[in-house]
């Protein structure tokens, strides 16, 4: 019998090349695979709700994948979780229809992209912030959050490289709050283009140190051009927090 299943994943993105299956190297979805193959025999492909770059985070990454199978939702869930490696864990599974599509059916995702504003590079969080040494304003990286909010065209925020068809997306919460001793920047929208939550951070760190006005950092957007804006953030810092459906 053919069943569908969705995951919801939690990685430390450190020792991959990323979510997406490479031709060398270790990824998140390869090992998944693996592991699926070994308690079902099958060539499975997993299909994630997008793809995260080499050492990016997910807190609450979704895939689905279909097989024949008699295992149910929680056997899978004990048997993936003893068969992976302990930088990834399959939080939940649950049977889905089979017309169900991880990526084509999300609705929304939620990003946090994390900051270490301090003298003194954080030991235990390096592969897990993005460490800036100089003071940040955080009134200003919090009133530049704000432009990002609603529909507008993300052009200077899309990495090179990456074309679509249209960079037009819908933001609906954009906030930088301090949190546990970190500077968090927490994105939700419709979609993301390729290294665009890295990029707005970038933006916001620039506008932290005041290297940029908030007047300026609005006219990188409106502008439509990557050039203009500042370097792309750090991936460590990155963590995909959540999928709506």
């Amino acid at each position: 019998m053919e069943k569908n299943f969705k995951l919801v994943v939690e990685y430390d993105g450190t020792a991959y090349l990323g979510w997406q299956v490479q031709k060398t190297g270790p990824t998140v979805q390869g090992e998944l695979e693996k592991a699926i193959f070994a308690m079902t025999r099958q060539e499975v492909r997993i299909t994630g709700s997008g793809r995260t770059d080499t050492g990016v985070h997910a807190l609450g990454q979704a895939a689905n994948f279909r097989c024949e199978t008699r295992l149910t939702a929680r056997a899978f869930l004990g048997g993936l979780n003893s068969l992976l490696p302990p930088d990834i864990a399959v939080k939940d599974v649950c049977e889905v229809p089979l017309g169900f599509h991880a990526r084509r059916d999300a609705r929304s995702k939620t990003y946090e992209y994390r900051i270490a504003n301090a003298p003194v590079r954080p030991a235990l969080l390096r592969n897990f912030c993005w460490h800036i040494k100089s003071p940040l304003s955080l009134a200003s990286m919090q009133k530049t959050a704000e432009l990002f909010l609603g529909e507008q065209d993300f052009k200077s925020m899309e990495g090179a490289g990456s074309p679509r068809q249209s960079t037009v997306r819908r933001v609906s919460r954009s906030e930088v709050a301090p949190r546990d001793g970190l500077l968090v920047f927490t994105v939700s929208a419709s979609g993301f283009l390729h290294h665009m939550v890295r990029n707005m951070a970038g933006l916001l760190a620039a506008a932290g140190r005041k290297t940029l006005s908030v007047e300026q950092a609005a006219a990188v957007l409106s502008a439509r051009d990557r050039n203009l804006a500042p370097a792309t953030a750090p991936a460590q810092g990155l963590f995909l927090v959540e999928v709506i459906y």
